[in-house]
């Protein structure tokens, strides 16, 4: 399946010098893969997120499962020439509303009952150095061809 995604990838995309494109390419299926991954997980593994919805959500279950679907339809919407700018600044998009989530898991202590536990630091980076680092990846492959 991944040779069948390459393939697809590098027959839409132009080639450019000192294998750039397979930077690129290589870019675009990384960053579809891990949201389709993550996607799939909210289904496998719900009540892992359940706690770290903030409370004063309503419907833990339906968003939950809907972070889910626009999880795995932006992941294989970027791996789509047709459909990677749109999915990619979807994907900028959800990680602007996934906000609050990672905001209320600080607050509670970086730590689930029975759940994930993490020092608050590392809550922390999460927040301020890894999910910007996502937005510019999905940024970049917005721009790719």
């Amino acid at each position: 399946m991944v040779g069948a995604i390459f393939s697809y990838i590098e027959e839409s995309s132009p080639s450019t010098p000192l294998g750039i494109d397979m930077i690129q390419k290589l870019l675009i299926l990384a960053l579809g893969l891990f949201f389709i991954i993550a996607g799939i997980n909210h289904f496998v593994q719900p009540e892992f997120y359940y706690p770290l919805i903030p409370n004063y959500f309503p419907w833990p279950g339906f968003i939950n499962y809907l972070s889910g679907v626009m999880e795995i339809i932006l992941g294989l919407g970027v791996l789509m020439p047709s459909g990677r700018k749109v999915s990619a600044w979807g994907i900028m998009v959800l990680m602007i509303l996934f906000i609050p989530s990672h905001v209320y898991f600080i607050q509670i202590g970086s730590c689930v009952p029975d759940g994930l536990c993490v020092p608050p630091w590392l809550a922390w980076v999460r927040l301020v150095i890894i999910h910007p680092l996502l937005m510019v990846w999905a940024f970049y492959v917005s721009k790719t061809k």
